[in-house]
Protein backbone atom coordinates (compact mmCIF):
# COMPACT_ATOMS: atom_id res chain seq x y z
CA UNK A 1 0.00 0.00 0.00
CA UNK A 2 1.29 3.27 -0.79
CA UNK A 3 0.35 6.48 1.43
CA UNK A 4 0.36 10.14 0.86
CA UNK A 5 0.92 12.66 3.56
CA UNK A 6 0.52 16.29 3.65
CA UNK A 7 0.69 19.19 5.25
CA UNK A 8 -1.45 22.43 5.04
CA UNK A 9 -2.70 25.50 6.45
CA UNK A 10 -0.48 27.52 8.31
CA UNK A 11 3.01 25.96 10.06
CA UNK A 12 3.21 25.29 13.88
CA UNK A 13 5.43 22.90 16.42
CA UNK A 14 4.42 19.59 16.66
CA UNK A 15 4.04 18.64 12.56
CA UNK A 16 7.33 16.54 12.02
CA UNK A 17 6.18 14.73 14.83
CA UNK A 18 3.03 14.24 13.29
CA UNK A 19 5.20 12.67 10.12
CA UNK A 20 7.89 10.77 11.74
CA UNK A 21 4.42 8.36 13.54
CA UNK A 22 3.33 7.89 10.49
CA UNK A 23 6.18 7.06 8.72
CA UNK A 24 7.41 4.44 11.48
CA UNK A 25 4.63 2.85 12.20
CA UNK A 26 3.49 3.02 8.30
CA UNK A 27 6.82 1.30 7.52
CA UNK A 28 7.42 -0.94 10.05
CA UNK A 29 3.87 -2.11 11.39
CA UNK A 30 1.94 -2.09 8.10
CA UNK A 31 4.44 -2.41 5.86
CA UNK A 32 3.70 0.49 3.43
CA UNK A 33 5.52 2.94 1.34
CA UNK A 34 4.90 6.56 2.86
CA UNK A 35 5.26 9.49 0.11
CA UNK A 36 5.04 13.18 1.32
CA UNK A 37 3.99 15.69 -0.90
CA UNK A 38 4.67 19.22 -0.45
CA UNK A 39 3.41 22.22 0.29
CA UNK A 40 -0.27 21.44 1.61
CA UNK A 41 -2.58 20.75 -1.35
CA UNK A 42 -0.25 22.12 -4.21
CA UNK A 43 1.84 19.02 -3.91
CA UNK A 44 -1.10 16.85 -5.01
CA UNK A 45 -2.02 18.90 -7.74
CA UNK A 46 1.11 19.43 -9.07
CA UNK A 47 2.85 15.76 -7.96
CA UNK A 48 5.42 17.11 -6.72
CA UNK A 49 6.40 14.71 -3.58
CA UNK A 50 9.08 12.90 -1.97
CA UNK A 51 9.18 8.93 -1.01
CA UNK A 52 9.48 9.36 3.41
CA UNK A 53 11.51 6.27 4.78
CA UNK A 54 13.16 6.00 8.46
CA UNK A 55 16.30 8.01 7.67
CA UNK A 56 14.32 10.43 6.68
CA UNK A 57 12.27 11.22 10.33
CA UNK A 58 15.47 10.12 12.15
CA UNK A 59 15.75 13.66 14.01
CA UNK A 60 12.89 15.75 13.25
CA UNK A 61 10.81 15.12 16.55
CA UNK A 62 12.56 18.27 17.96
CA UNK A 63 12.60 20.36 14.83
CA UNK A 64 9.72 23.28 14.42
CA UNK A 65 7.53 23.54 11.02
CA UNK A 66 7.36 21.00 8.70
CA UNK A 67 9.83 19.11 6.27
CA UNK A 68 6.94 18.77 3.38
CA UNK A 69 6.39 22.62 3.50
CA UNK A 70 2.88 23.91 3.25
CA UNK A 71 0.83 26.68 1.97
CA UNK A 72 -2.88 27.70 2.03
CA UNK A 73 -3.94 25.87 -1.65
CA UNK A 74 -7.37 25.30 -2.18
CA UNK A 75 -7.69 22.82 -4.97
CA UNK A 76 -11.40 23.77 -5.25
CA UNK A 77 -10.36 27.16 -6.10
CA UNK A 78 -7.58 26.12 -8.80
CA UNK A 79 -9.00 25.25 -12.68
CA UNK A 80 -9.31 21.53 -12.31
CA UNK A 81 -7.39 21.10 -8.80
CA UNK A 82 -9.27 18.11 -7.80
CA UNK A 83 -9.47 16.41 -11.00
CA UNK A 84 -5.32 16.92 -11.01
CA UNK A 85 -5.28 15.22 -7.46
CA UNK A 86 -7.05 12.69 -8.66
CA UNK A 87 -4.79 11.97 -11.45
CA UNK A 88 -1.58 12.42 -9.79
CA UNK A 89 -2.52 10.00 -7.16
CA UNK A 90 -3.73 7.09 -9.41
CA UNK A 91 -0.04 8.11 -11.66
CA UNK A 92 2.11 7.47 -8.49
CA UNK A 93 -0.42 4.77 -7.23
CA UNK A 94 -1.16 6.34 -3.69
CA UNK A 95 -3.61 4.41 -1.97
CA UNK A 96 -5.35 6.93 0.51
CA UNK A 97 -3.71 10.47 1.85
CA UNK A 98 -3.37 11.85 5.50
CA UNK A 99 -3.72 15.64 5.26
CA UNK A 100 -2.75 17.50 8.53
CA UNK A 101 -3.77 20.70 8.78
CA UNK A 102 -7.02 22.73 10.31
CA UNK A 103 -10.43 24.04 9.42
CA UNK A 104 -9.09 24.59 6.01
CA UNK A 105 -7.35 21.80 5.27
CA UNK A 106 -9.91 19.05 6.73
CA UNK A 107 -12.38 21.04 4.81
CA UNK A 108 -10.60 19.83 1.46
CA UNK A 109 -10.12 16.67 2.95
CA UNK A 110 -14.03 16.02 3.73
CA UNK A 111 -14.93 17.26 0.20
CA UNK A 112 -12.52 15.30 -1.60
CA UNK A 113 -13.53 12.50 0.25
CA UNK A 114 -16.98 12.95 -0.48
CA UNK A 115 -15.15 13.10 -4.32
CA UNK A 116 -14.41 9.44 -3.84
CA UNK A 117 -10.82 10.11 -2.41
CA UNK A 118 -9.66 8.14 0.60
CA UNK A 119 -8.68 10.61 3.32
CA UNK A 120 -8.29 10.62 6.85
CA UNK A 121 -7.45 14.11 8.98
CA UNK A 122 -5.15 15.28 11.48
CA UNK A 123 -5.98 18.24 13.38
CA UNK A 124 -3.76 21.04 13.49
CA UNK A 125 -4.13 24.70 14.49
CA UNK A 126 -2.22 26.39 16.73
CA UNK A 127 -5.40 28.76 17.72
CA UNK A 128 -7.10 25.10 19.42
CA UNK A 129 -9.96 26.22 17.51
CA UNK A 130 -11.66 23.01 16.24
CA UNK A 131 -14.00 21.78 18.13
CA UNK A 132 -14.11 18.02 17.73
CA UNK A 133 -10.93 18.13 20.12
CA UNK A 134 -10.16 19.04 23.49
CA UNK A 135 -6.75 19.93 22.01
CA UNK A 136 -4.47 20.23 19.14
CA UNK A 137 -0.66 20.32 18.95
CA UNK A 138 1.13 23.89 18.42
CA UNK A 139 -1.19 25.39 21.07
CA UNK A 140 0.63 24.44 24.39
CA UNK A 141 3.96 25.66 22.44
CA UNK A 142 2.38 28.97 21.66
CA UNK A 143 1.06 29.67 24.98
CA UNK A 144 4.81 28.97 26.49
CA UNK A 145 5.82 31.51 23.88
CA UNK A 146 3.32 34.23 24.61
CA UNK A 147 3.86 33.31 28.66
CA UNK A 148 7.18 33.89 28.22
CA UNK A 149 6.91 36.79 26.41
CA UNK A 150 4.52 38.25 28.64
CA UNK A 151 6.89 37.18 31.76
CA UNK A 152 9.87 39.41 29.92
CA UNK A 153 8.05 42.23 29.13
CA UNK A 154 6.60 42.51 32.75
CA UNK A 155 10.24 43.59 33.75
CA UNK A 156 10.80 46.44 31.31
CA UNK A 157 7.17 47.70 31.65
CA UNK A 158 7.72 48.00 35.39
CA UNK A 159 11.28 49.47 35.20
CA UNK A 160 9.74 52.58 32.90
CA UNK A 161 6.39 52.44 34.35
CA UNK A 162 4.31 51.81 31.29
CA UNK A 163 1.85 49.93 30.18
CA UNK A 164 2.53 46.90 27.53
CA UNK A 165 -0.36 45.54 24.98
CA UNK A 166 0.90 42.01 23.27
CA UNK A 167 -0.76 41.29 20.44
CA UNK A 168 -0.84 37.38 20.49
CA UNK A 169 -2.56 34.90 17.67
CA UNK A 170 -6.15 34.18 17.60
CA UNK A 171 -8.54 34.96 14.39
CA UNK A 172 -11.59 34.17 15.83
CA UNK A 173 -10.99 32.69 18.92
CA UNK A 174 -9.17 33.70 21.86
CA UNK A 175 -7.55 30.60 23.60
CA UNK A 176 -4.38 31.64 23.41
CA UNK A 177 -4.58 35.03 24.63
CA UNK A 178 -6.95 33.59 27.88
CA UNK A 179 -4.06 30.99 28.62
CA UNK A 180 -1.49 32.93 27.89
CA UNK A 181 -3.01 35.91 29.58
CA UNK A 182 -3.51 33.98 32.84
CA UNK A 183 -0.70 32.22 32.92
CA UNK A 184 1.77 35.42 32.44
CA UNK A 185 -0.90 37.27 35.21
CA UNK A 186 -1.84 40.12 32.46
CA UNK A 187 -4.13 42.66 34.16
CA UNK A 188 -6.65 42.51 31.14
CA UNK A 189 -7.34 40.01 28.31
CA UNK A 190 -9.57 40.82 25.14
CA UNK A 191 -10.82 37.56 22.83
CA UNK A 192 -12.54 38.04 19.41
CA UNK A 193 -15.45 36.37 21.02
CA UNK A 194 -16.27 39.32 23.53
CA UNK A 195 -15.86 42.69 21.68
CA UNK A 196 -14.19 45.11 24.29
CA UNK A 197 -14.81 48.47 25.50
CA UNK A 198 -11.95 51.19 25.07
CA UNK A 199 -13.34 52.98 27.97
CA UNK A 200 -13.35 49.83 30.48
CA UNK A 201 -10.18 48.81 29.65
CA UNK A 202 -8.87 52.64 29.84
CA UNK A 203 -10.67 51.88 33.34
CA UNK A 204 -8.61 48.52 34.16
CA UNK A 205 -5.31 50.16 33.15
CA UNK A 206 -5.58 52.96 35.41
CA UNK A 207 -6.46 51.29 38.45
CA UNK A 208 -3.38 49.46 37.91
CA UNK A 209 -1.46 52.76 37.11
CA UNK A 210 -2.85 53.96 40.26
CA UNK A 211 -1.82 51.22 42.42
CA UNK A 212 1.82 52.21 41.06
CA UNK A 213 2.00 49.00 38.75
CA UNK A 214 2.77 48.74 35.12
CA UNK A 215 -0.57 47.36 33.56
CA UNK A 216 0.34 44.35 31.07
CA UNK A 217 -2.67 43.90 28.15
CA UNK A 218 -3.25 40.89 26.60
CA UNK A 219 -5.18 40.93 22.75
CA UNK A 220 -6.25 38.74 20.21
CA UNK A 221 -5.54 39.61 16.65
CA UNK A 222 -9.01 39.34 16.01
CA UNK A 223 -10.54 41.06 19.19
CA UNK A 224 -12.85 44.14 18.34
CA UNK A 225 -13.82 47.20 20.04
CA UNK A 226 -17.64 47.55 20.27
CA UNK A 227 -18.73 49.34 17.14
CA UNK A 228 -15.74 48.77 15.37
CA UNK A 229 -14.64 46.67 12.82
CA UNK A 230 -11.70 44.36 12.41
CA UNK A 231 -8.28 46.45 12.65
CA UNK A 232 -6.80 45.36 9.66
CA UNK A 233 -2.63 45.02 8.79
CA UNK A 234 -3.75 44.32 4.87
CA UNK A 235 -6.88 43.71 2.93
CA UNK A 236 -5.65 40.89 1.32
CA UNK A 237 -7.28 37.43 1.91
CA UNK A 238 -5.55 34.21 1.08
CA UNK A 239 -7.15 31.11 -0.74
CA UNK A 240 -10.14 30.05 1.62
CA UNK A 241 -11.42 33.75 1.69
CA UNK A 242 -9.86 35.16 5.70
CA UNK A 243 -8.37 38.53 5.39
CA UNK A 244 -5.39 38.79 7.02
CA UNK A 245 -5.61 40.66 10.55
CA UNK A 246 -3.10 42.60 12.46
CA UNK A 247 -2.52 45.95 13.94
CA UNK A 248 -5.10 46.24 16.82
CA UNK A 249 -2.11 45.83 19.75
CA UNK A 250 -0.81 48.69 18.30
CA UNK A 251 -3.98 50.85 18.09
CA UNK A 252 -5.09 50.11 21.49
CA UNK A 253 -2.07 51.11 22.81
CA UNK A 254 -2.41 54.61 20.98
CA UNK A 255 -5.39 54.93 22.58
CA UNK A 256 -4.34 53.94 25.99
CA UNK A 257 -1.65 56.33 25.56
CA UNK A 258 -3.96 59.49 24.13
CA UNK A 259 -6.36 58.59 27.24
CA UNK A 260 -4.08 58.18 30.05
CA UNK A 261 -1.31 60.67 29.23
CA UNK A 262 1.00 57.39 29.87
CA UNK A 263 3.71 56.17 27.87
CA UNK A 264 2.52 52.79 26.33
CA UNK A 265 3.97 50.23 23.69
CA UNK A 266 2.67 47.08 21.79
CA UNK A 267 4.53 44.13 21.12
CA UNK A 268 2.93 41.64 18.41
CA UNK A 269 4.21 38.18 18.68
CA UNK A 270 3.00 37.60 15.31
CA UNK A 271 5.03 34.09 13.48
CA UNK A 272 7.14 33.70 16.74
CA UNK A 273 4.65 31.66 18.02
CA UNK A 274 4.71 29.47 15.50
CA UNK A 275 8.49 28.90 15.68
CA UNK A 276 10.88 26.89 17.44
CA UNK A 277 11.13 23.48 18.87
CA UNK A 278 7.72 22.21 20.83
CA UNK A 279 6.72 21.47 23.54
CA UNK A 280 6.60 17.84 25.35
CA UNK A 281 2.99 17.68 25.09
CA UNK A 282 2.85 18.72 21.88
CA UNK A 283 5.40 16.24 20.53
CA UNK A 284 3.43 13.63 22.58
CA UNK A 285 -0.01 14.85 21.25
CA UNK A 286 1.58 15.03 17.78
CA UNK A 287 2.71 11.23 18.03
CA UNK A 288 0.05 9.68 18.93
CA UNK A 289 -2.40 11.55 16.39
CA UNK A 290 0.14 10.16 13.54
CA UNK A 291 -0.13 6.91 15.35
CA UNK A 292 -3.69 6.72 15.10
CA UNK A 293 -3.92 8.10 11.92
CA UNK A 294 -2.05 5.13 10.40
CA UNK A 295 -4.41 3.02 12.10
CA UNK A 296 -7.76 4.75 10.34
CA UNK A 297 -6.37 4.12 7.16
CA UNK A 298 -5.52 0.73 8.04
CA UNK A 299 -9.35 -0.07 8.86
CA UNK A 300 -10.26 1.72 5.17
CA UNK A 301 -11.99 4.30 7.88
CA UNK A 302 -12.09 7.39 4.98
CA UNK A 303 -13.33 10.63 6.11
CA UNK A 304 -12.88 10.31 9.26
CA UNK A 305 -10.26 12.88 11.99
CA UNK A 306 -8.02 11.16 14.91
CA UNK A 307 -8.80 13.81 17.95
CA UNK A 308 -8.21 14.17 21.48
CA UNK A 309 -11.22 13.47 24.16
CA UNK A 310 -9.91 13.52 27.90
CA UNK A 311 -6.78 10.95 27.55
CA UNK A 312 -8.31 8.95 24.99
CA UNK A 313 -7.76 9.46 20.63
CA UNK A 314 -11.19 8.73 19.06
CA UNK A 315 -12.27 9.26 16.09
CA UNK A 316 -14.45 11.66 14.36
CA UNK A 317 -15.94 12.34 10.97
CA UNK A 318 -14.45 14.87 9.29
CA UNK A 319 -18.14 16.83 8.79
CA UNK A 320 -18.43 16.82 12.46
CA UNK A 321 -14.42 18.00 12.61
CA UNK A 322 -15.68 21.09 9.91
CA UNK A 323 -19.04 21.89 10.98
CA UNK A 324 -17.88 24.54 13.48
CA UNK A 325 -15.14 26.39 15.34
CA UNK A 326 -14.09 25.84 19.11
CA UNK A 327 -14.61 29.55 20.88
CA UNK A 328 -13.73 30.54 24.17
CA UNK A 329 -17.19 30.19 26.67
CA UNK A 330 -18.52 32.82 28.70
CA UNK A 331 -17.86 31.07 31.86
CA UNK A 332 -13.79 31.00 30.68
CA UNK A 333 -13.66 34.31 30.23
CA UNK A 334 -15.65 34.84 33.53
CA UNK A 335 -12.39 33.34 35.15
CA UNK A 336 -10.33 35.77 34.19
CA UNK A 337 -11.99 38.30 34.79
CA UNK A 338 -11.26 38.15 38.16
CA UNK A 339 -7.84 39.15 37.55
CA UNK A 340 -8.87 42.52 35.76
CA UNK A 341 -7.26 45.60 36.87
Amino acid sequence: MRVGLLTGGGDCPGLNAVIRAVVRKGIEDQGWEVVGFRSGWQGPMSGDSRPLGLDNVEDILARGGTILGSSRTNPYKEDGGVDKIKKVLANQGIDALIAIGGEDTLGVAKRLTDDGVGVVGVPKTIDNDLDATDYTFGFDTAVHIATEAIDRLRTTAESHFRALVVEVMGRHAGWIALHSGLAGGANVILVPERPFSVTKVVEWVERRFERMYAPIIVVAEGALPKGGAEVLHTGEKDAFGHVRLGGVGSWLADEIAHRTGKESRAVILGHTQRGGTPTAYDRVLATRFGLHAVDAVADGDFGTMVALRGTDIVRVRLAEATAKLKTVPEDRYAEAEVFFG
